[in-house]
């Protein structure tokens, strides 16, 4: 997949099937709305292209209510290469291209920079300035253009609507294991390894100290999840939020990787969490909190090894 930053470098793409949109998660309704792009595309013989935005446009515009993020600029890259699009361009957002109309919007990028051949879009598309554009004022305007516009209609896991909000909702909650349904892959976070208490070596079960994470973090508890690092693979243990038992009340993201050892501290660690086990809480004593982790750790071999 090709990527490009703005349009400077865009030409050879023009005539292309085009998709907008901030995709974060990449869930099953963006994942629905690329496999209809990528068809089009192939049937014209024609570049499937993909054009969001970087920053979002809810940083620039009311910065106080941006959700926080799904997925980072690069996991989001790696997943929409995964669909098989062949170009991904992320536009620096500005003001001047959020105060276009709608007709301005669409004269400038869709057929001025990229003279888009057709677009697939899902049913809550908005675009141009206070988001006044509209499916249907898209509609009119392909019509008006002789373009053509393909509305994706909305995917449901069960009787749930997957959107990007939904998918906050319930890892907000920690039903990361219903998350995972809708985005159609697990979710997962990346930070990095920091020094910690070191108060897990000395029970006996070293976990890796991860902060800086971009994106947002489940409700506190125990989770069973897999840890990726150098292109290896492991099940891993995860306890995120306070340690009541040792009187600490700061909220941590600590990974207990199973039958690992090595350092990982500066190093980037990303893990996936696929389901939560418990909630966090004290213990009378470290004996109890060690049976409980010992029980954590087979909990998760059972969960991980089911995949």
């Amino acid at each position: 997949m090709k990527l490009l930053a703005g349009f400077e470098d865009c030409s050879e793409y023009r005539g292309c099937m085009l998709s907008i949109g901030n995709f974060d998660g990449v869930h099953r309704g963006h994942q629905q709305m690329f496999a209809s792009l990528v068809r089009h595309a192939r049937q014209l013989h024609i570049p499937a292209v993909v054009l969001t935005f970087d920053p979002h446009p809810i940083e620039i515009l009311r910065p106080g209510e941006v959700p926080p993020r799904l997925t980072t600029r690069e996991r989001k890259t790696e997943l929409i290469e995964q669909c098989g699009v062949d170009v991904l361009i992320t536009y620096p957002t500005d003001l001047r291209l959020l105060n276009l109309s709608p007709q301005d919007f669409f004269d400038a990028v869709v057929l001025g920079e990229l003279d888009a051949r057709g677009l697939v879009e899902g049913p809550n598309f908005f675009f141009g300035r206070n988001r006044a554009g509209d499916v249907k004022v898209l509609q009119q305007l392909c019509e008006h253009a002789n373009r053509l516009l393909d509305v994706v209609p909305p995917v449901f896991v069960g009787t749930q609507m997957v959107s990007s909000s939904a998918v906050r909702a319930l890892i907000a909650e920690g039903d990361v294991a219903q998350a995972n349904d809708l985005l159609g892959h697990r979710y997962s976070v990346q930070g990095l390894v920091v020094q910690g208490a070191v108060r897990g070596r000395t029970l006996g079960f070293p976990t890796a100290n991860i902060t800086h994470v971009a994106t947002v973090l489940p409700r506190d508890g125990v989770y069973a999840g897999i840890a990726h690092h150098q292109g290896e693979s492991r099940a891993a243990a995860i306890n995120l939020g306070p340690n009541p038992t040792f009187g600490e009340r700061r909220r941590k993201l600590e990974v207990h990787l199973l039958d690992f050892s090595g350092d990982l501290y500066d190093q980037t660690l990303e893990v996936e969490f696929v389901t939560r086990l418990r909630d966090t809480r004290p213990f009378p004593d470290v004996d109890a909190l060690k049976a409980q982790l010992i029980d954590d750790i087979r909990c998760t071999r059972e969960v991980i090894g089911t995949l």
